[in-house]
């Protein structure tokens, strides 16, 4: 079977989309498309492509149905420049295949991040590890910036002397700072990168890696633009309810919340709270 070339796709190989002061994604490779998710989809049958809207129904009965296996026959390489602390994130995500510049054999680079002012915060007072919704005094958040710049250019000056002393790359560079830039080659399937933007793309996720998974999206456009408005629609955009909340759902729509008894009110108060949360909670990309 001849290699699968998806033009728009072609169009943005080794483009720099950039993210953040000093990080980009770039598309270097990938296999297949939506036309490879449909063919693999129908192998069983021994049937051909069938016309376009035959295969968007098809790509979107086995996104909502959690057919997951002919998503995976679509492959997406990107270059990566990102800071540590978001690599270290990343990496979390475990069925990636990666390469990552070394600083045991490389000397590293003076990038830093240094996140913009109106990107600065406190600590949330709900959400343990997340950062308040109010922006800081920008006084005070050029302060901290300046404090970021200082604590970065010390931390790579001490770095740049040890290795001009001749001490080993792998021990010098061991008090650099998880703001530090990094780059990687990562590889994902299709199915599960959209497991990694599931979760990357969440409002309770950092900002950081939002916006990496954010170009991420957009390119996984460029390569399955079927595949990827399924699984907008019905991940991205949609709403799981749990056995609870669907009993509160019928009830509510049958009209039967005037005949519950007081306690049973109280619980079922409960599940319309979190029902609605769900609800205000999905995202508009």
């Amino acid at each position: 079977m001849a290699r699968i070339i998806v033009q728009e796709a072609e169009e943005i190989l080794d483009k720099e989309f950039p993210v953040l002061d000093k990080g980009f994604v770039r598309l270097v490779d990938y296999m297949g498309g939506d036309s490879r998710v449909v063919q693999s989809a129908r192998v069983s049958y021994g049937e051909g492509t069938k016309s376009y809207r035959e295969d968007a129904a098809l790509i979107d009965y086995l996104l909502r149905n959690s057919h997951t296996s002919p998503f995976e026959q679509v492959v997406l390489t990107f270059h990566i420049k990102l800071p540590i602390f978001i690599a270290r994130q990343w990496v979390r995500h475990r069925t990636a295949r990666l390469n990552e510049i070394s600083g045991r054999y490389s000397v590293m680079n003076d990038d830093f991040y240094v996140p913009a002012a109106q990107d600065m915060a406190l600590q949330s007072k709900d959400n343990k590890q997340g950062r308040s919704n109010e922006e800081l005094d920008p006084k005070l958040a050029e302060e901290i910036r300046l404090s970021f710049t200082e604590g970065q250019s010390s931390s790579y000056s001490s770095y740049s002397s040890l290795i001009e002393q001749g001490l080993a790359r792998e021990l010098a560079r061991i008090n650099l700072p998880l703001s530090m830039y990094t780059e990687w080659y990562w590889q994902m399937d299709l199915h599960n990168l959209f497991h990694f933007l599931k979760l990357r793309l969440d409002l309770h996720a950092q900002k950081e890696i939002r916006l990496y998974s954010e170009v991420l999206l957009e390119i996984a456009r460029k390569v399955a633009p079927l595949s990827c408005f399924s699984f907008e629609n019905h991940v991205l955009k949609g709403v799981r309810f749990s056995g609870e909340e669907m009993d509160e759902l019928r009830k509510r729509l049958n009209g039967q919340e005037g005949d519950m008894p007081q306690e049973e009110k109280k619980l079922s108060g409960k599940a319309l709270e979190r029902l609605e949360e769900k609800i205000k909670s999905g995202r508009q990309l």
